[in-house]
């Protein structure tokens, strides 16, 4: 196994052997490797936990011989996860021509519209800025608000941040970067064609960080008290928030078999590694609920490193995927060296964070019936509409038999210790005619089904009523819908 992280830094290989840099630890954050050394401080720490973008850079991945360019949080992401890929700061963006900088078309245009204040976020909107320039020509306003959905800026105001972006954003991605394009590719490819696992470690940690799923399920098997990570967007609050010690990790994200797509007519299969938002661009054009849910599950920086199979394995209660998922009939897929197995995801999910996967078994697929022939609809509350763990989540499904109902699943999130389902309530509405008096009847005895508790996000009789209304809600938008 080896013990160097490599990645391309200033159109060069760097190599951090952390047997020579005590300093730094296998979960050392991108963000505190950056503010380590005097070069790139332009990244800033705000909030720690992914919320506040001041620390957004942008990773440049291989794909296919193309290099696709990703905003995240570097306070979220451990340095290890980095290796064969291409880190971008701010202070990349510059040009140099004839010994003169040359700023960005996206710096440029943050000077000319007056998008900068105090200055203290405006290195974090830049890097969101460049992910924006580098994947879209003239994106529409939704998309420019979509990416600067994890950026907070509390002196300018978002106007001129989102006029310099439709004013940059206007040269089909071309930049320097483009013309070191291939000279990057081939950097990376030195780095990505050893596939030899990475240990890294020290005196208290172990990080396994394996390249093909094999390896990955030998090491879960020898390893089954690591924590097992995708994305980190999770386990890394851990660290960061709670100052937890995690003594062994077994890193997912660079397993490219985990992050296939593929569909029959019955059925589409997402690979676990997977981030949300690769899932919602495909559930886009097939699962029209799970896009919607995924536009408001984090920011475009959480989305681009979170995971579905996190998501899930995670197994909270508060989990914007799970409702869903118990509405569609989704099922897990689990694979250990020898043997392989299928579990429907209330059987997968039995308790507060805790699932039926064995010790020597990983998630490799999240399975998704089509459900062609029913109305599916999800609901997220929470104090913000973006960038907020729901205070009350619900998923529904409904199928009808003219005007009775023949199927309906009403799953919730935030009303008990996992998610769950309102299984009196859809017995009572089995068989019923879909009206309004119905419905109201099901409310009263949906109130007796859950016993939330009270938090700092909501008391019990707030989620208790929140629950009621979402199901008034379906039915008069599926009354309302030209379906009926």
């Amino acid at each position: 196994m080896k013990n160097v992280i490599k990645f391309v830094l200033d159109d060069k290989i760097v190599e951090v052997d952390l047997t020579k840099h005590p300093e730094l630890k296998p979960t050392t954050t991108v963000l505190n490797y950056l503010r380590s050394y005097p070069e790139h401080k332009g990244v800033k720490e705000g909030c720690a936990e992914g919320d506040c973008g001041a620390c957004t850079i942008v990773l440049a991945e291989l794909c296919d011989n193309k290099l696709i360019y990703k905003t995240v949080d570097s306070c979220l992401v451990f340095l290890p996860m980095i290796h064969g890929k291409q880190l971008i700061t701010v202070e990349n963006l510059a040009a140099v021509n004839n010994k003169e900088k040359v700023l960005h078309p996206v710096q440029q245009l943050m000077v000319e519209t007056n998008g900068s204040q105090c200055g203290y976020c405006t290195p974090g909107i830049v890097m969101s800025l460049f992910g924006l320039y580098k994947n879209y020509n003239n994106p529409a306003r939704e998309i420019i608000e979509d990416t600067l959905t994890g950026n907070l800026c509390r002196c300018t105001g978002y106007q001129p941040i989102i006029e310099a972006a439709e004013k940059a954003c206007k040269n089909n991605g071309f930049d320097h970067f483009t013309e070191k394009e291939n000279d990057t590719i081939v950097l990376l490819k030195k780095i990505s064609d050893n596939k030899e696992t990475l240990l890294l470690k020290n005196k208290k940690q172990k990080y396994f960080k394996p390249f093909t799923l094999i390896e990955a399920l030998k090491l879960r098997k020898e390893n089954p008290d690591a924590l097992i990570i995708n994305g980190s967007t999770d386990v890394a609050l851990r660290q960061t928030k709670k100052k937890e010690l995690l003594e062994k990790i077994l890193d997912l994200s660079s397993v490219d078999e985990l992050k296939s797509f593929s569909e029959n007519n019955e059925q589409c299969f997402f690979g676990a590694g997977m981030t949300m938002e690769e899932v919602r661009k495909i559930a886009a054009d097939k699962f029209l609920p799970i896009y919607k849910i995924l536009s408001v599950f984090g920011s475009l920086q959480i989305r681009n490193i979170a995971t579905i199979g996190g998501n899930v394995g995670s197994a909270s209660p508060i989990g914007d995927s799970p409702p869903l998922l118990f509405a569609y009939g989704a099922k897990i897929k689990l694979k250990a060296e020898t043997t392989e197995r299928i579990l429907g995801i209330e059987e997968f999910i039995i308790g507060y964070r805790k699932t039926e996967i064995r010790n020597d078994e990983l998630i490799t697929e999240i399975i998704i019936p089509k459900n062609e022939n029913a109305i599916l609809k999800s609901y997220k509350v929470s104090r913000r509409k973006d960038l907020d763990i729901s205070t009350v989540s619900a998923a529904f499904k409904l199928k009808l038999d003219k005007e009775n109902v023949s199927e309906i699943i009403l799953a919730y999130g935030g009303m008990a210790a996992t998610t769950k389902r309102a299984v009196n309530c859809e017995k009572f509405l089995t068989g019923k005619k879909w009206t309004r008096e119905n419905i109201e009847a099901a409310m009263k005895i949906l109130s007796e089904e859950f016993t939330p508790l009270s938090d700092a996000r909501s008391e019990a009789v707030y989620r208790s009523t929140v629950a009621k209304n979402l199901l008034m809600k379906f039915y008069l938008e599926t009354k309302r819908s030209s379906e009926f």
